[in-house]
């Protein structure tokens, strides 16, 4: 049984069949190819593989069968030509963005992004020659002064990490677009669920797999995708010889997890929303940011780009760390850890965890303040999150 190509499938249904390619014994699960080669029948077909006139596969750090099974369901998911997933979702940042550039290019970024997207851009591409700007793109105005006519590649997060700030996708990729850049955005926190960038002009989508898709803290995992074009024209050779591949077993638990990704994550989001709307009424919380709400800064900009709210929460304490560290330490049910879109609860105190390594000013200018903590809502029961939620927060010593 496959996919009927004339029919447009919902998100579930893609999410349990797409891409499927059987075995010859017809297994029902997905088969796992734990191989590093393949083998040729004859030394013509070994060269057609390596010249490229035969399609099959020749090494598992090229493509692998389970690995193209994995990139097939994210491109049905996502809408895109092609894809390649490889060992991290920073392997994906990584990547993605160095697969293209070269000394003399020039390079703007949202400043508001995990810590180690901005060591990427801040650090490591000046050492190539590569200058980097970096701005609040929460402001289009900011995107249109920062582009130059060298300006080969934009790179975003929205909703951005930790503090769920949003750049408006079309506009954006319509001002790159003028001067020929790739625009590269990390979806991660919208979900291919909630937010489609290539349907709003992106050039590259890029995930840590490690979070939703396979979203129960097993495996770390990214993708890359984008069009055939692109992937054939910057990404593959690099891919190719750099080889930061995904391991094929890697590969199976993420489509194991894209099974329930729909499940999980409209009920993550349900929850999320319940609590959002608990911490924003609360005295302790001097605010609260959610896409869901209506009180987000930039919810207009969310109206037009997103189909629903997200399973994170960012929130502020009045008493800064003391009050965070409190909350944090009261809480029964969530994880103190620093992954998310997990399927337990986690909450995160990005100043001294996941951002530590930004200065003190950087953090400032993005809104980091010592009281923000990050919230991954999971899959307990809503309820119970609540009640555990409201106690925790009448502990803290504002």
């Amino acid at each position: 049984m496959t996919l009927r190509k004339d029919i447009k499938y919902k998100p579930a249904t893609l999410m349990a069949h797409a891409g499927i390619n059987r075995s010859s014994f017809n297994e029902a699960a997905e088969a796992l190819f734990l191989t590093q080669g393949f083998a040729y029948e004859t030394a013509e077909l070994a060269e057609k593989r390596f010249d490229g006139t035969d399609p099959g596969f020749v090494y598992s750090r090229y493509a692998n069968p389970t690995n193209d099974i994995f990139e097939k369901r994210m491109c049905a998911l996502e809408g895109a030509q092609e894809a390649r997933a490889v060992a991290s979702g920073m392997a994906a940042v990584a990547n993605a963005i160095l697969c293209f550039v070269k000394a003399g290019d020039h390079f703007v970024a949202s400043q508001a992004m995990f810590g180690s997207c901005r060591y990427i851009i801040e650090t490591v591409l000046p050492r190539f020659g590569v200058e980097a700007t970096i701005i609040d793109g929460s402001k289009i105005e900011n995107w249109q002064m920062a582009i130059r006519h060298n300006t080969k590649g934009i790179f975003f997060e929205t909703p951005a990490n930790p503090t769920l700030n949003i750049v408006d996708i079309r506009a954006v990729c319509d001002l790159a677009h003028q001067v020929g850049a790739t625009v590269i955005v990390d979806n991660v926190f919208a979900t291919p669920l909630y937010q489609k960038p290539l349907e709003l002009g992106a050039d590259v989508v890029i995930y840590s797999t490690t979070k939703h898709i396979d979203g129960q803290g097993r495996c770390l995992g990214g993708i890359v995708l984008s069009s055939h074009d692109w992937i054939t024209r910057e990404f593959h050779d690099y891919f190719r010889h750099t080889g930061p591949a995904m391991s094929p077993f890697t590969a199976w638990i993420m489509l194991k997890g894209l099974e329930t990704l729909p499940l999980r994550v409209e009920r993550m989001t349900a929850s999320a929303a319940k609590i959002a709307e608990l911490l924003a009424n609360h005295p302790a919380v001097a605010q609260c940011i959610y896409p869901g709400r209506q009180d987000h800064p930039q919810a207009d900009i969310i109206a037009k780009q997103m189909t629903g709210g997200c399973s994170v929460i960012a929130f502020e304490l009045k008493g800064g760390k003391h009050a965070a560290f409190d909350f944090c330490n009261s809480l029964a049910i969530p994880m103190i850890s620093n992954n998310l879109g997990d399927a337990k609860t986690i909450i995160t105190h990005p100043a001294t965890t996941t951002h530590q390594s930004v200065s003190a000013e950087a953090r400032a200018q993005l809104g980091i303040s010592d009281g923000l903590l990050r919230f991954s809502i999971g899959l307990e029961d809503c309820g119970d999150l609540l009640a555990d939620v409201e106690q925790a927060l009448d502990r803290v010593k504002t």
